[in-house]
């Protein structure tokens, strides 16, 4: 009794057009790149490794850079004034990103469940649209206590005006304010989105189920929206760490340091008292501070998977 082998099967290999068209786009691929790999390479690759040799040398943009190895980060652990942008930089963050969240959340909802109109997606975004440097002076004037609009309001109603930049205890919560103001349409906007990617028979599923509006936001679309709240709430984070421009224009750090955050803090050791080596080591902790935070929420949020 013999025995009958089948033969092996031989992979097809790609006919040589193909391969010759795999080729054409990959150059074409390259190509198109190219631009934006250059733009990369001279604005922030470079600037980045450059940054990496000036926090270790003693620079004060006049004359040569000298090498000082670990002093400038060895500085950073005495400094109270980097302890104290550290501290703020944080509260600036815990303000503004539970309530932009929740805020831009609750604005999703209502845009997904009550009118999908493009006008109001507009005027939504508006505001983001616009350059931080002019909202940070609308809001300077709207806040100005002697005649600004909210103030002049408040006075005609014959209530007390409020100083909201000049008081250290209000002038964070109003820088919050208006960042808040700024970026919570583009947020809402992000998260409108992904909520028009959830699949509309997983609500029908559960309404059948006898689920009410409240539970199925709770146990179906926050769970379904949460690769994209991911982005939104690491993004949002990595940006108001690196707050700047409302600050600049509005307290200019102050009133007694309560609004001097990191970057304020790097512009001010740099460009006022020329220690660029200093401030320039400052920016390499902030940007390893910002991996380490997005790394962990990443992880903690599970960045990576999806319940769709």
């Amino acid at each position: 009794m013999s025995l009958q082998v089948s033969p092996v099967p031989r992979l097809a290999l790609p006919s040589r057009p193909k391969r010759r068209w795999r080729r054409r786009e990959v150059i074409w691929a390259a190509l198109l790149i190219l631009p934006s790999l250059v733009g990369f390479i001279a604005f922030y690759a470079i600037p980045a490794v450059r940054g990496v040799f000036i926090s270790f040398t003693d620079w004060d943009l006049l004359t040569q850079a000298k090498w000082i190895g670990l002093e400038n980060y060895q500085r950073l652990l005495k400094d109270p004034e980097f302890r104290n942008a550290l501290k703020v930089t944080f509260y600036y963050v815990l303000l503004n990103i539970p309530l932009q969240t929740v805020l831009a959340t609750v604005i999703a909802v209502m845009m997904a469940r009550l009118s999908t109109s493009v006008l109001i997606r507009a005027v939504l975004i508006l505001p983001w649209l616009m350059p931080s440097v002019v909202v940070g002076l609308l809001w300077l004037w709207l806040m100005d206590p002697n005649i600004g609009i909210i103030n002049v309001t408040l006075r005609s109603l014959g209530l007390s005006t409020i100083p909201f930049l000049n008081v250290p205890a209000l002038a964070m919560p109003s820088i919050a304010l208006i960042n808040i103001w700024q970026y919570v349409g583009y947020t809402a906007l992000l998260l409108f989105a992904g909520l028009q990617s959830i699949p509309g028979s997983v609500y029908e599923a559960a309404s059948i189920d006898g689920a009410s509006e409240t539970q199925m936001f709770w146990k179906v679309t926050l769970p379904l929206l949460r690769p994209v709240m991911v982005f939104v709430v690491v993004t949002s984070v990595i940006g108001s760490f690196q707050v700047f421009d409302t600050i600049a224009i509005t307290t200019k750090g102050g009133p007694v340091n309560a609004t001097k955050v990191l970057n304020w803090y790097i512009y001010e050791q740099a460009f006022s008292r020329f220690n660029m080596g200093y401030a320039t080591a400052i920016s390499m902790v902030l940007f390893l501070m910002l991996i380490v935070i997005s790394a962990i929420q990443m992880r903690l949020l599970r960045a990576g998977e999806s319940d769709l």
